[in-house]
């Protein structure tokens, strides 16, 4: 190969129909725009329809397409016709963005059955009745596709506080390498983001209080993460150009976790 034959890295999702659970606050709705702005037909989903309408707009003023979806992850229901919506308002799902997630702070003494089982219904539960849906459809296809879950540097970090929910991420990351392994010869490529900790207006309050400014001060570069610091790592792994990912968990943290 010659120099003159080296292209650089586009992300170029045109003709793609990808989905993202979780797609109303945080950083679901931001995944929603990046991978509108690349060129794909996105499918945004969640249980607050207001605001799935509200991102319908935001995305169609950036010239994207989107279509609005209601989603429970946890009912198993749900998630099926929620893809034979999408199915017919899009076209078939090529990229899962499994990102719908939830947490109840408590201690370990202070966490109650209820809470507990909240938590792994939404956080592992939906996730994988997710991501087995959508692969199915794929191998039914025999279409290629593209599966990035959302994990937490709480998958190998302890997280003060946060027991339940790190418990629930480390599932997710091993959900991520079965997956990926089980279906590797039907070309689905399976990976995961452990983002660190990033601002979003479900935590800006607290990184706002004093508590969350102590907490800050602990990081490396005593800094938050902002939504966009993950855009790159979603379109390598959404993309072409990560066709030899698979399996793999992209710790993204600014060294948070070391």
């Amino acid at each position: 190969m010659t120099t003159q034959e080296i292209t650089l890295p586009s992300y170029d999702l045109t003709g793609k129909t990808a989905l993202v659970t979780g797609a109303t606050s945080g950083l679901g709705r931001r995944f929603a725009l990046v991978l509108a702005k690349a060129g794909a037909r996105v499918a945004i989903t969640g249980r607050r329809v207001e605001r799935l309408a509200e991102l319908k707009k935001e995305i169609e003023a950036l010239g994207g397409t989107a279509f609005p979806a209601a989603l429970d992850v946890t009912d198993v229901a749900s998630i099926r016709a929620c893809l034979d919506a999408v199915e017919q308002g899009l076209g078939p799902v090529d990229i899962l963005v499994n990102n719908a997630g939830m947490n109840v702070e408590a201690l370990p003494a202070q966490v109650t059955p209820e809470g507990y089982d909240t938590m792994f219904d939404t956080n592992v539960r939906g996730a994988f009745f997710m991501a087995q849906a959508v692969g199915t459809r794929l191998m039914a296809r025999k279409a290629p596709g593209r599966i990035v879950n959302i994990a937490s540097i709480g998958a190998h970090k302890v997280l003060p506080g946060l027991t339940i929910y790190c418990m629930t991420k480390a599932a997710i990351a091993m959900m991520t390498k079965s997956l990926a392994k089980e279906w590797a010869r039907s070309d689905i490529n399976i990976n995961a983001i452990c983002p660190g900790f990033i601002e979003t207006e479900l935590n800006a309050d607290w990184f706002a209080s004093e508590g969350g400014q102590k907490q800050i001060r602990t990081f490396p570069r005593r800094r938050l993460g902002l939504e966009e610091d993950l855009d790159g790592t979603l379109l390598l792994l959404a993309s072409d150009h990560g066709r030899f990912i698979t399996g793999s968990l992209f710790t993204v943290d600014d060294g948070q976790s070391i």
